[in-house]
């Protein structure tokens, strides 16, 4: 019996008419053979959650840098937030929920060590830039596997592509920065619905901002308590798609503006105070330091677990490599590389 024939028949009675069903899919980069059990999009989820660079989220930043408390959130509890959330607007508007599982699961593969300060400094070293949407789409394609990649389909590359916003709007405006099907166009909301909350909580959490401290106009459109938030947020998601037909991913006005003004403010009052910021200063300047030295000395990059595949240059091996790092594994790097270390009997 072939499991996956059957399941894609039942997605044809199953989904709406504007889901991205398995057997609609553009494929993927390099031909092979089908899973028997699994639809392409279930087969893409299981490799990225299998994968190197997604155990590895667990150790990188998401606001704090390196928390003591166990409860602070890391770049893989966001990530699973983001899935969580994402799958619950796709399954209330009957869309693909295991296509939308793996674009959220594979969105931020790309992401560096330290947060988005270990981004910015990147962008600043490497020639052309450096964005983690991108880097997360070539981690899939060309990095995992000791260069091979997981040879995602077309669907999956697309929506972790486009799913950033940095702090542009919260639907994409045009069709190059719209994912090519609703289910990524989701996992672009559900980003920020997770963070701004995750953002919040993890705040409070830290002593860094009290509740009291949240703006009575946001309070009143998103709620007084997280889970009101999250509520509050994927409700108004949910409903103004259906307003919408189903076909189109939507959120009404004043929720969008509400949110907007969340993000605002925790710039303002959590991301760029110098409590939080100050760390990410230093390690901006030793992440500066790493680059620096491993374009310098390639034989130490190669000894230290850096790879060069054909055809990129050197800077573009060492942000590979630096990319990757976990905030520990790069704290230990430069600990052993620039301080004194103690002397070991032979």
């Amino acid at each position: 019996m072939n499991i996956r024939k059957l399941i894609e028949s039942r997605e044809k009675t199953i989904l709406s008419e504007f889901a991205c069903h398995s057997v609609e899919s553009s494929g993927r980069q390099r031909k092979e053979d089908f899973c028997t059990v699994r639809t392409v999009f279930q087969h893409d989820r299981d490799r990225i959650l299998h994968s190197k660079s997604f155990r590895r989220l667990k150790h990188k930043t998401q606001v704090f840098l390196s928390p003591e408390g166990d409860h602070y959130r890391t770049r893989l509890t966001h990530t699973l937030e983001v899935s969580q959330v994402a799958r619950t607007v796709a399954r209330a508007l009957a869309l693909n929920e295991d296509l939308t599982e793996a674009i959220a699961l594979g969105h931020d593969l790309g992401h560096t060590p330290f947060g988005h300060a270990g981004e910015r400094v990147l962008n600043q070293l490497v020639p052309g830039g450096f964005r983690h949407v991108v880097q997360s789409l070539r981690v899939v394609d060309s990095l995992e596997k000791d260069g091979q990649g997981l040879n995602l389909t077309q669907e999956v590359r697309d929506g972790i592509l486009r799913h950033s916003k940095g702090q542009g709007p919260l639907l994409a405006p045009d069709d190059d920065s719209r994912a090519m099907t609703l289910e990524g166009q989701i996992v672009r909301l559900a980003d920020i619905v997770a963070y701004v909350n995750h953002d919040l909580d993890d705040a409070i959490r830290g002593g860094i901002i009290s509740l009291e401290d949240l703006p009575i106009d946001i309070v009143k459109v998103v709620g007084d308590s997280h889970a009101h938030r999250i509520g509050r947020m994927v409700s108004d998601l949910i409903t103004q798609s259906l307003l919408a037909g189903g076909s189109q991913i939507r959120i009404s006005e004043e929720m969008d503006d509400a949110i907007r003004a969340l993000r605002a403010w925790l710039f303002e009052r959590v991301y760029e105070i110098d409590a939080v910021h100050s760390d990410f200063v230093k390690a901006s300047r030793m992440l500066r330091e790493l680059f620096n030295y491993f374009v310098e000395n390639e034989a130490d990059f190669v000894s230290a677990g850096g790879r060069r595949y054909p055809g990129d240059s050197i800077e573009v091996s060492v942000a590979d490599f630096i990319a990757g790092m976990t905030d520990r594994f790069a704290l230990a790097l430069y600990s052993r590389l620039f301080l004194p270390q103690p002397w070991k009997p032979l």
